[in-house]
């Protein structure tokens, strides 16, 4: 397993984040801890879930699962990088959502509860919360890290200038501010290139993309087709929209000889601004074979090619769109 710095922190986790959010819903308990287990035997160190994963709401099914593997002993708690999040739902009175001191400090102590431990090493923004203002959601965190509950803050989803602003109040406080932002990004979704990639870069924050494969999209969709591997539902038309592209990819892949999905990892693993693209797998070999992506090294003429395949929005902004 290779290991990184995430962002401009001292912690190092593994290239490869595993994410969670199919523990519950798709993947059984047994199953799920079966994976979390083959994680670190694989040197997978960087766990990545959320409150509301399980879709039941105020349950935290995932996290529970989590809690009960960690209970299990073995030094899995202390092998491993935490990520959780805060902002989504998780009751239907009024302040049971969002970034406010009250839900902040409430969302914490219920997941810690769930988990099972006594801290979370990266407590994260899901979302952005336009309403509350800076100075409270930073005197809530500062709170929850002298109380040694939360190590690190992240953000999910935010753009650019929330990235900036959200670090510039915490400077202003002497605190760390963000030290990393989960974005959607991958071949297929590259607006994060515009302003999100460059303010991570400046500010030294761990680029943690989400949904790397598109929604299985770059994972060998016209392939699986032909072997009678139907897409999910509702995809379909997706798919036929983007068939030449996903032609000239899937001929670009077979022609290197690897598999679509590891090049895809190993394209977003190719930016230095990416700590660790987030995989989720259902099963065991699924998350085996996500591997072969670290052994991957795409060259510059290659990675031209995939420009032209997957072409992005032209680079950083302002260039990208003005002289």
């Amino acid at each position: 397993m290779q290991y990184t710095y995430l962002g401009r922190t001292g912690l190092k986790v593994s290239r490869l984040c595993l994410g969670t959010m199919n523990f519950g819903p798709q993947t059984t308990e047994p199953d799920s801890y079966a994976i979390m287990d083959k994680g670190l035997e694989l040197g997978i160190n960087f766990y990545d879930t959320a409150n509301v994963y399980g879709w039941k709401l105020g349950e935290g099914i995932t996290e529970q699962i989590i809690g009960r593997w960690w209970a299990q002993g073995g030094g899995r708690r202390e092998k491993v990088v935490l990520a959780t999040k805060v902002y989504n739902r998780m009751g239907d009175w009024p302040n049971e959502s969002g970034l406010s001191a009250l839900h902040i400090k409430k969302a914490c102590e219920d997941s810690l509860k769930r988990l099972q431990t006594d801290y979370i090493d990266l407590y994260q923004f899901h979302h952005v919360q336009r309403d509350t203002p800076w100075e409270e959601i930073w005197q809530a965190m500062e709170q929850l890290v002298r109380e040694g509950k939360i190590l690190y803050a992240g953000s999910s989803n935010f753009a650019g200038w929330h990235i900036a602003k959200a670090n510039e109040i915490a400077k202003a406080r002497h605190y760390m501010g963000l030290v990393s932002e989960q974005s959607l990004y991958n071949l297929n979704a590259r607006m994060v290139e515009l302003e999100v990639v460059p303010v991570c870069a400046d500010y030294g924050l761990g680029l943690i993309p989400w949904s790397p494969l598109g929604g299985g999209l770059l994972g060998g969709v016209l392939q699986k087709a032909k072997e009678g591997r139907r897409a999910e539902e509702g995809r379909q038309k997706e798919i036929e929209k983007l068939r030449p592209q996903l032609e000239k990819w899937e001929g670009f892949c077979a022609e290197i000889g690897e598999q679509p999905a590891d090049v895809a990892l190993a394209w977003l693993l190719k930016n230095p601004v990416v700590t660790a693209p987030i995989i989720g797998p259902r099963t065991i070999d699924q998350l085996t074979g996500s591997l072969r992506a670290l052994e991957i090294n795409l060259s510059d003429e290659q990675m031209k090619t995939l420009d032209t395949i997957w072409p992005g929005p032209g680079g950083a902004a302002p260039e990208a769109y003005a002289w």
